[in-house]
């Protein structure tokens, strides 16, 4: 495995650029955001552009032979068989909204599974990360492990996802089955659910409808901190679409079959 330490540290700069890149745009007047799928409302603005192209600056200073998967700017190839996914901001409509649940996130794949994730919300300054050794949140009070909560049984558990649609009518359904079984369903924090996971804060969480710059990041951060992370079949959740995240084996098998029921 190339050194991990370097591979960290390259992280952390790209998420460095991207916080510069991104914080004078937020809760800014003069921000605004064009559509990339006129049938729905899908926003890009320009900090995410400013963002993707800042992280890739990086790479291309530190580690120009790493292949890049990115939301904005798509796929740039490599030679040494890591791949950076990169997502600049996660929750762009939160980020239009002037709410902090949005995220810059970073996943790195050595093609086979994805070694290494980071979630960076840089207006709240925190930072989680998970994978080659590490499961941190790096904050103003310093630094915390990272570790998913257990012992809570279904009824007890909170849920949390993006959209209360979760995705098609047939998706949203099974959503519901879950929410009906849990204490608490929580809507609307993107990808600062995964981290609210990874610190113990919650429970589950349940999406659908992702790409793999979505989940790459979080999920490493996820299971680093010991939670499980698959898609609604319980198979390998990277590349996307149907994602669930759980706390523990029991939580997780006890959704899986009310998705599946």
């Amino acid at each position: 495995m190339q050194d991990a330490a370097t591979i960290i540290r390259t992280a952390h700069l790209m998420a460095d650029a991207a916080r510069d890149a991104i914080l004078p745009w937020f809760r800014n007047d003069a921000l605004s955001a064009d559509n990339k799928r006129p049938a729905d409302f899908d926003p890009v603005t320009q900090a995410d552009r400013d963002a993707e192209r800042a992280m890739r600056a990086v790479l291309a200073a530190h580690r120009p032979d790493d292949a890049i998967l990115g939301e904005e700017y798509g796929a740039t190839p490599g030679t040494s068989g890591l791949t950076w996914i990169l997502d600049p901001i996660d929750g762009t409509r939160a980020f239009l909204c002037g709410a902090a649940s949005w995220g810059v996130l970073i996943g790195l794949s050595d093609g086979r599974d994805v070694i290494y994730g980071l979630i960076d919300q840089p207006y709240t300054r925190e930072r989680f990360e998970g994978g080659l050794g590490l499961a941190q949140l790096t904050w103003a009070g310093g630094e915390r492990a990272l570790r998913v909560r257990g012992g809570l049984d279904l009824a007890q558990a909170t849920l949390m996802t993006t959209f209360p649609e979760v995705g098609t009518a047939a998706e949203g359904a099974a959503f519901r089955r879950v929410a009906d079984r849990v204490r608490l369903t929580r809507y609307g924090l993107d990808c600062y659910a995964y981290a609210l996971l990874a610190l113990g804060q919650v429970d589950l969480v349940i999406e659908a409808g992702l790409q793999s710059y979505d989940i790459a990041g979080p999920m490493a951060v996820v299971q680093a901190a010991g939670g499980i992370v698959t898609d609604w079949q319980g198979g390998p959740a990277a590349q996307g679409g149907q994602v669930i995240a759980a706390a523990s084996a029991p939580l997780h098998r006890a959704a899986l079959d009310l998705l599946n029921d």
